[in-house]
């Protein structure tokens, strides 16, 4: 965890702090909205002081990181199943309490103290014995110790841990659950100077030209955001649009396009970009972030990306297609518990849909780039196969390292990209990425 967070607890208005990390907790495991949709709706989430906003993500994030985990223990002090606890958001109770005491360093009597706080603040005073119990047993006989492979594995869904073997291998894919552990760094795209905006903010310059700094803060108040000299994207995410070589003055569809951190890359890059997502409310977001960028001449659409023409063919095709985004775990935790297996077959199917549209878009010789943030094959890997034996005019364009030695270990034997979050541990990791480049001959 965070060190700089570890010890904050003392100092943060922390009972207000933790029923915003309670409420969003609820929202997530009982009402199926992700950690974004859970943050948004909590009252009092924007009222909060910068660095406890960043608390409540930390101890939201520990929660969601290590719930299967901590239930497991939980069941060994309670005398009833924890799916039978009244009311049942008293297991979140429990769980925020379990990751202060266990996790985040905080001292026993402040993590007790606080947990049975919170359960009287949240009309649960008929349990505060219960809860007192329970924390002080905890405190006193601990928290099994598990090396982070086999915590990870156990924090794992079966399905996506099954995947992942099937993929990977066994020991890749404990390096993988291991990794999802861990806390994901800031990554930040610059319009132009990147290594004068890395001394700006405190990062340093990955080889791929992309920021890196610790979380931490309120990122609209740091240097250079508000004049809209850079925005938040994840290194892996920043590799496919530079694959698509020298844009300029080129047409260039972004299909699934929001929040925009894409279609930001072509427009810094001299692009015609169109940018195409069926989401109004996420289009709203990609116009906001286009306007503080300062990159007025991108034109936005409102559509289907599975059933849209542009109406000319184009230069280029970026589709960053939805999926179940298991490659971005370690800042996206709520992915563990409300993806299924369903959500991937549904995907799969859409995903196809998407890149038929794609293809038919592009001019002879122009490039299609496919990618998704998902660890799964069959939604990367297996889709680019598939697309190939379509019998479309595609053929793969394959992709090297450019000379980027620290990119080599993610270039795979077909040329594709595949990102791994185990990787990269010089740099603190990055997100599960896979990038496919096709040219319509």
């Amino acid at each position: 965890m965070d060190k700089n967070l570890e010890c904050m607890n003392g100092k943060l208005d922390g009972l207000a702090a933790r029923q915003v990390a309670f409420s969003v907790l609820n929202d997530i495991f009982f009402h199926r909205r992700s950690l974004d949709e859970g943050l948004a709706a909590a009252r009092g989430f924007d009222r909060l002081a910068g660095r406890d906003r960043a608390f409540v993500r930390l101890l939201v994030a520990v929660v969601l990181k290590r719930a299967r985990q901590m239930d497991a223990v939980l069941a060994h002090f309670l005398h009833e199943p924890l799916d039978a606890l009244k009311p049942a958001t008293l297991a979140n109770v429990f769980r925020l309490g379990i990751a202060q005491l266990v996790f985040l360093g905080t001292p026993e009597h402040a993590a007790v103290n606080t947990t049975v706080e919170l359960a009287a603040a949240e009309r649960m005073a008929h349990q505060k014995a219960l809860v007192n119990a329970v924390m002080r047993r905890l405190a006193r006989e601990g928290f099994p110790d598990m090396t982070d492979r086999d915590a990870g594995k156990f924090n794992t869904p079966e399905w996506l841990w099954h995947a992942w073997m099937k993929d990977y291998g066994v020991e890749t894919a404990l390096d993988i659950a291991a990794a999802n552990l861990s806390d994901a760094s800031l990554d930040i795209s610059v319009k132009s100077d990147a290594q004068r905006w890395a001394e700006k903010l405190g990062a340093i310059l990955l080889p791929t030209g992309t920021l890196r700094k610790p979380v931490g803060g309120f990122i609209p108040d740091m240097t250079g955001y508000a004049e809209g000299a850079w925005w938040i994207q994840n290194a892996a995410a920043a590799l496919p649009a530079k694959l698509l070589g020298d844009v300029k003055g080129k047409t260039v569809v972004d299909l699934c396009a929001a929040p925009g951190g894409k279609t930001a890359q072509l427009a810094n890059a001299g692009a015609k970009v169109t940018a195409v997502d069926r989401s109004a409310q996420r289009m709203m977001r990609l116009k906001e972030n286009m306007q503080r960028l300062h990159f007025d001449d991108v034109e936005t659409v409102i559509a289907d990306g599975a059933t849209w023409k542009p109406p000319q063919l184009v230069d280029a095709v970026l589709l960053d297609a939805p999926c179940t985004a298991t490659g971005t775990i370690r800042h996206q935790p709520d992915i563990l518990h409300l993806k299924e297996p369903k959500d991937q077959e549904k995907l799969v199917v859409l995903q196809r849909r998407l890149l038929l549209n794609a293809a038919e878009m592009l001019k002879p010789g122009g490039t299609l780039v496919y990618c998704t943030c998902s660890l799964q094959k069959a939604e990367s890997e297996e889709q680019a196969e598939w697309v190939l034996s379509q019998g479309l005019p595609l053929q793969r364009l394959p992709v090297t390292h450019n000379g980027i030695p620290e990119l080599k270990e993610m270039i795979a034997e077909r040329g594709e990209i595949r990102c791994l979050p185990n990787q990269w541990k010089d740099f603190n990791g990055i997100d599960g990425f896979f990038v496919a480049r096709f040219a319509r001959v």
